[in-house]
C-alpha cells in the first residue's frame, strides 16, 4: 500500500554512468539504427571508427535509476506497473565518453482513486563533472494497482494537441523479435519485456516492448524528417504512451511540420504513441 508522503520523499540514489563510445553505438543500435547498412547517416550513429554523434533520446538510459519502483519500500504493486509519459529537454551537447552524474527524484503523485490507479511523476537531472546540465527527463508513471490510497486528485499534466489534418511525413521502422532483450542491457531490466509469466500476470500475452526503446524509434524517426540526422537539432520532445508494441512489429511515425507527431503499429493499426511534440532547431 502507497504512503503519500513517504513515497513522494522516497531517495533515490545518484547514479554516476563512465559513458564510452561502446555504450553510445550500443544505444543506437538497441533502438534500431544501422538496419540499412548503405545508410552513411544512420552509420554517425552505430560506427566507432566514425566521428560519432549521439541519439538525442540517450539521456533516458544514462545514469539510469533502475526499476527502483520494484522495491517493496516504495509499497508500488510493480507488476502493474505501466509507462505513461516521456519528456527529454536537451540543454548541452551529449559527449560521447566521460562520467555523467543522475540525479532522480518523485515531484509529485496523483491519486486517481480506488480501482483507477494513480500517476507518478519523476525527474532526472543529467550532468558531466563539472555540473553543466546536459539534460532533464522527465516520466509519468502509471500505478494501475495503486489508486485509492488517500492522496490529491491533481494536478495532472496537460497533454500536447494533435492536428485534424493528414500528417506531413510518415515513416515506417521495424523492430525485431528480439529487440527488448538488447534494450532492457542499456539498464532497465523490468522482467515485464523479458519473461512471458511476467507479462502474463501483468496482462499481456506476451512481452512487451519497452516503452523508452518504442521512444527511440520514434526519435529515429524524427531525427531523419525533422532533423536531417543533426544530432544537436533536437532541442525538446514529449509523448505519452496509448498502448503497448510487441517486439518484431512495424512502428509507423506520423509527423507534423509543426513538431507534432503520433506514431502507431502498422500490423494492428493501434495507435502506440499519442500526443507527441517535439522541438527542432
Amino acid at each position: 500500500m502507497i504512503e503519500y508522503e513517504k513515497l513522494l520523499n522516497y531517495r533515490i540514489p545518484e547514479v554516476r554512468q563512465r559513458l564510452t563510445p561502446r555504450d553510445v553505438v550500443f544505444y543506437a543500435l538497441s533502438v534500431g539504427l544501422g538496419q540499412d547498412p548503405m545508410d552513411k547517416r544512420q552509420l554517425d550513429y552505430v560506427d566507432q571508427d566514425k566521428a560519432l554523434r549521439v541519439l538525442p533520446s540517450m539521456p533516458v538510459v544514462l545514469a539510469h535509476p533502475g526499476f527502483w519502483v520494484s522495491n517493496p519500500e516504495t509499497g508500488v504493486d510493480a507488476v502493474k506497473v505501466v509507462h505513461g509519459e516521456q519528456s527529454i529537454a536537451l540543454h548541452a551537447p551529449l559527449p560521447i565518453e566521460g562520467e555523467i552524474i543522475g540525479r532522480t527524484r518523485v515531484t509529485g503523485l496523483v491519486d486517481k482513486g480506488e480501482g483507477k490507479g494513480a500517476l507518478l511523476y519523476s525527474e532526472k537531472e543529467l550532468r558531466d563533472t563539472h555540473g553543466t546540465l546536459l539534460a532533464v527527463t522527465g516520466s509519468t508513471t502509471f500505478l494501475r494497482g495503486d489508486g485509492g490510497f488517500g492522496g490529491p486528485s491533481g494536478p495532472v499534466k496537460p497533454v500536447n494537441p494533435i492536428p485534424e489534418s493528414a500528417p506531413d511525413i510518415t515513416v515506417d521502422l521495424p523492430t525485431r523479435p528480439e529487440q527488448a532483450l538488447y534494450y532492457r542491457l542499456n539498464g532497465d531490466d523490468n522482467p515485464l519485456h523479458s519473461n512471458p509469466d511476467v507479462a502474463a500476470r501483468a496482462g499481456f500475452p506476451r512481452p512487451i516492448l519497452h516503452g523508452l526503446c518504442t521512444l527511440g524509434v520514434v526519435t529515429h524517426a524524427l531525427l531523419r524528417e525533422l532533423g536531417h540526422y543533426e544530432a544537436g537539432s533536437m532541442k525538446s520532445m514529449s509523448l505519452r504512451f496509448s498502448s503497448p508494441v510487441f517486439p518484431g512489429e512495424t512502428i509507423r511515425t506520423e509527423i507534423w511540420r509543426s513538431g507534432a507527431f503520433r506514431a502507431r503499429v502498422v500490423e494492428r493499426d493501434v495507435v502506440v504513441v499519442n500526443n507527441g511534440a517535439a522541438v527542432f532547431g
